[in-house]
């Protein structure tokens, strides 16, 4: 047998990475991956450094440009990176900025009180990942360029790169002009070949940026093949409450709600190699209000960067939140007297923040982030500042003589509501329907399903049994499923989860789709990747499918944008003259095609349509042809703007053709002189 190979684990065995190679090596640890999310890093590392600048009250604009090969160039009008020689290095300081890890202005509370490049490793990681990058600075009157070629300080002379140290001062400039401009290409050695620059993400982050750093005017402008045909510019002249109205979908259930403070903690730091205690200043902007609707939209700031993974700030937000929530605005609460009985009326944070659109920034020194990457805050002080100072403001608001108090009873209604629908026995009335009208295959027994799922199959709404029969007959039954809706489809607009919940065709419309309801709604887990409306083609009809719209639009929200819904057009009246068959969707219609037939001889009592009263009256093959053979029928893709009409109708149709006559009498008579009495047959 032969001898195992060993490798020599002695003092050379043990490897050192000097410098920007620590960085190729692991980029991993300081960007995040190789991919675009990392490619995308970088080029937040500079755009941090420019919006420090601003925010630091040195610059008030900020030029990102993305350009055709692929290298990407960040500028400001702020103060311009110093130029003259560093005293240890014996070089620019320019060049310290982009060769040396955890160098800049930033540690000490020297350059910056506050910023967002924390860490003091951006830009020298956007060198060290980078195949070439050149640095512009205005400054003391003159413009200053130094470039860098596999991470070597030099200057370009036309194509040739010519090492070297020296900081070349390239043109005269006004002195009062400063700024900095720096454009680095990738190194796609480094880099994923399909990593790339996403415009719109760059977008959205700068528009955040311009709401934390009011008056700073941020403009994109995307050079690319096939890139975004004008620059994007945005400014914002407000604070957090602008985010907040930004981030808003939906009616306002009350209205924005602003904390803000000043606090001070104390932590252990090196100075001059040893731990010394120092104190800290913390300042706390958070801006917050409930929209209609479930979906919770929080972001959270540390300086100036998005810290998506939340941290410390967040939690105490978190925290304070919803002790104040359970403390005050439900507080004996009669909606929840119920459940109060059996120790359930206590808010989570999930009620608390249901519909919830909130900003939280902090600003301090020196934060501590978890990960190169700053997207969690670790501080642990920072946890109690945010949770002291949002529990005081908002029960200062909440409690009498603080907001108004419409505004702070609509918030309690709805938070108590979403407590109430958490509680309902979701899991058991789910259980008792399966047992009751579920089939072997977990599927609801009238679903005629298909034999293939996924983004080609489509789940067909019929009005009854009637329309399903000749429905499952002329379908493909490859991809098209039948569903018919025997009873009445609640109507979502008004009627609570539990009530939507409890109706069988709302459930049997979920258990088909098998994506969940509400805010649990998938996309991704869809059975079928279309949802075709088949109603009659008379007023009944037209309620059904706007029920039926309202139900999708409310519950399962993400197909109605991504397209996935239609109602198909089965037509009114039909007439065959001779071999030709003519089917017409309108009484207007009918009237136009019967001019057009009878433009010859033909007498238009010889031309005989036929009305059908429902689907249920056509033939196999009349219902194939107008509704079913995607080479023939008639599809209208339903939007957003028709669900929110059809929530406006279903509501009409309940006044109108509702149970509750004193509701329609009061409708009738308010708008009666909008009628003709003239045409009234009295």
């Amino acid at each position: 047998m032969a001898a195992k190979k060993t490798t020599a684990y002695d003092a050379d065995a043990i490897e050192t990475l000097e410098g920007l190679e620590a960085v190729r090596k692991r980029p991993g640890m300081y960007i995040g991956g190789t991919g675009s999310d990392g490619l995308m890093h970088l080029v937040w590392e500079l755009v941090d450094n420019a919006v420090d600048e601003a925010a630091g009250g040195f610059a008030k604009k900020v030029d990102i440009i993305l350009h055709r090969d692929k290298s990407v160039e960040v500028a400001d009008d702020g103060r311009g990176i110093p130029v003259d020689t560093h005293t240890k290095r014996k070089v620019s300081a320019l060049e310290v900025v982009f060769t040396e890890l955890h160098a800049g202005g930033k540690f000490g509370g020297g350059a910056y009180s506050s910023s967002g490049g924390l860490h003091g490793v951006g830009a020298s990681v956007v060198n060290a990942l980078a195949a070439k990058l050149t640095a512009e600075v205005d400054r003391d009157g003159t413009t200053s360029v130094l470039s860098f070629k596999g991470r070597v300080a030099g200057q370009f002379i036309g194509s040739t790169f010519k090492p070297g140290h020296k900081v070349e001062k390239t043109k005269r400039i006004s002195k009062n002009k400063t700024g900095t401009r720096v454009r680095f290409w990738p190194d796609f050695e480094i880099f994923d070949p399909e990593a790339t620059i996403n415009v719109d993400e760059i977008c959205d982050r700068v528009t955040q940026a311009c709401f934390l750093v009011p008056g700073m005017k941020v403009t994109v402008t995307d050079r690319r093949t096939g890139g975004r045909s004008e620059p994007f510019a945005f400014v914002s002249r407000g604070g957090l409450a602008d985010l907040v109205d930004h981030l808003s979908i939906g009616e306002n259930v009350g209205q924005t709600i602003s904390c803000t403070g000043i606090d001070t903690f104390h932590e252990k730091v090196p100075v001059n190699g040893k731990m010394t205690d120092v104190e800290r200043e913390c300042t706390v902007d958070i801006a917050l209000r409930w929209v209609k609707g479930y979906d919770t939209t929080v972001v959270s700031f540390v300086n100036t960067i998005p810290t998506s993974q939340g941290g410390t700030h967040l939690a105490g937000f978190d925290k304070a939140l919803t002790r104040v929530i359970n403390n005050v605005v439900l507080k004996d609460n009669r909606k929840l007297a119920r459940l109060a009985k059996e120790n359930k009326n206590k808010a989570m944070k999930d009620d608390a923040q249901e519909g919830l659109v909130a900003a939280i920034k902090v600003t301090f020194p020196e934060p501590q982030f978890r990960g190169q990457t700053k997207q969690e805050l670790g501080t642990p002080a920072i946890e109690g500042i945010v949770s002291r100072i949002v529990y005081e403001q908002l029960k200062e608001w909440f409690e009498p003589g603080g907001g108004p108090r419409s505004h702070v009873k609509a918030i309690a209604d709805k938070l108590a509501a979403a407590i109430q629908n958490r509680v309902a026995s979701k899991l058991v009335l789910e259980n008792k329907r399966k047992a009751a009208s579920l089939g072997s295959t977990g599927m609801p027994e009238k679903l005629a399903d298909c034999r293939v799922h996924g983004s080609d199959s489509e789940l067909i709404l019929v009005e009854g049994d009637s329309a399903a029969g000749p429905a499952k007959r002329g379908r493909d039954s490859k991809t098209m499923a039948i569903l018919p809706l025997r009873g009445k489809v609640v109507n979502a607009a008004k009627a609570s989860q539990k009530q939507v919940l409890d109706n069988a065709e709302a459930q049997a419309l979920f258990t088909s789709m098998g994506a969940g309801a509400g805010r649990d709604f998938n996309i991704d887990d869809a059975r079928y990747g279309r949802i075709v409306i088949l109603c009659d083609a008379d007023v009944d009809g037209s309620h059904i499918r706007c029920l039926l719209l309202t139900l999708i639009h409310k519950y399962m929200r993400p197909m109605l944008e991504a397209g996935n819904v239609y109602a198909a057009q089965p037509p009114l009246y039909t007439t065959k003259v001779g071999d030709e068959t003519y089917r017409v969707f309108s009484d207007e219609e009918r009237e136009a095609v019967t001019d057009e037939l009878c433009r010859g001889n033909r007498k238009r009592e010889n031309v005989k349509w036929q009305r059908f009263k429902g689907l249920g009256e056509m033939n196999v093959d009349e219902l194939r042809h107008c509704a079913l053979n995607p080479a023939t029928r008639t599809l209208r893709r339903l939007t957003m703007d028709d669900a929110k009409e059809a929530k406006d109708a279903a509501k009409m149709f309940d006044v109108l053709m509702g149970n509750d006559v004193a509701v329609r009498r009061d409708y009738l008579v308010k708008n009666s002189a909008l009628v003709d009495t003239s045409t009234l047959d009295v």
